[in-house]
């Protein structure tokens, strides 16, 4: 499939992680924001070394926006002043009283982080540099696991596509794609009821599908290509961590793309939606819903 990408979709007005509501400031609504680091403020420069124009901010933000007038934009004097933030900053200083940590998607997402201690200067790492998509004061990562990890309940798993991250195939991908290697145990990542069971088989053609729906939540989480378990019926109770299928190729035309497409969607669905030649997302991003139930997306 695809490498990681960047997910540009709209932050939502407020999103729960780790317990605590986090708003996504408007840019009309940070009034406070000068172009001066002022303490108790986390900053952006455009440049390295913290030189060039500086972005300030006093709390999280999830989705920066691209096209002015409405994007968080470099308001202080020197180079790169009046860009927007997103995906352009190269160092930081963090002047508030808590852990920053700048992420590689948008609304905290992506398998690139960095944290920025309180007082910290310093450049973003190559990784980050010019691909800072959100920030977040506090994060509250010891609370969760990573997603591939908790999937394969082992290490060496990736995510090898994010939400809405195609790069070479057309449509808009509807879940996050996860692989380690054929054969590895997927677990199921949240619990409920299994809904509908296809058990497909290797290739283009062979599409598998597991889904379980969740009724407190009323999410449905999908599981595609990996192979179902012998003992899984329609009807039965899935609890979170169980084994549900080993990793394999169903419904992809090469054994080297074997991967476990994770897919979150609203209310009580059977099949997954269609990723590849449609250009809507019918699913909404779904790194909040992740984050609320203990899992960092990577």
């Amino acid at each position: 499939m695809n490498t990681i990408t960047k997910i540009l979709t709209t932050a939502s007005a407020a999103i729960v992680l780790g317990g605590t509501v986090l708003a996504a400031a408007s840019p009309a609504s940070a009034a406070s924001r000068n172009g001066v680091c002022e303490s108790g403020e986390f900053c952006y420069y455009f440049n390295s070394g913290n030189k060039g124009s500086v972005s300030d901010f006093a709390g999280s933000v999830g989705d920066y926006g691209t096209k002015q007038p409405s994007c968080f934009d470099f308001k202080g004097p020197g180079a790169g002043k009046g860009k927007c933030v997103k995906n352009a900053a190269a160092s930081v200083w963090n002047r508030s009283g808590k852990t920053v940590r700048v992420y590689f998607n948008s609304n905290y997402g992506g398998s690139v982080t960095q944290d920025f201690k309180p007082g910290a200067k310093g450049n973003l790492k190559p990784a980050l540099k010019n691909q800072n998509a959100s920030h977040q004061f506090g994060p509250s990562s010891s609370a969760r696991v990573n997603m591939s990890y908790a999937l394969y309940k082992t290490g060496g798993g990736h995510v090898s596509c994010a939400f809405d991250g195609y790069t070479n195939t057309r449509g808009r991908h509807e879940g996050i794609d996860i692989a380690r290697r054929i054969g590895s145990d997927v677990h199921a990542l949240v619990g409920g009821q299994l809904i509908y069971l296809a058990r497909g088989r290797n290739g283009g053609s062979g599409l598998s599908t597991i889904a379980i729906y969740n009724a407190s939540l009323n999410k449905t989480i999908i599981y595609l290509h990996s192979a179902p378990l012998s003992s899984l019926r329609v009807g039965q109770q899935i609890s979170r961590g169980q084994i549900i299928a080993d990793e394999a190729w169903h419904g992809v035309s090469s054994s080297s793309a074997a991967h476990t497409h994770v897919e979150m969607r609203p209310g009580r669905q059977k099949l997954a939606a269609k990723s590849v030649g449609d250009p809507t997302l019918s699913n909404p991003n779904p790194n909040a819903f992740w984050a609320s139930q203990g899992y960092n997306v990577r």
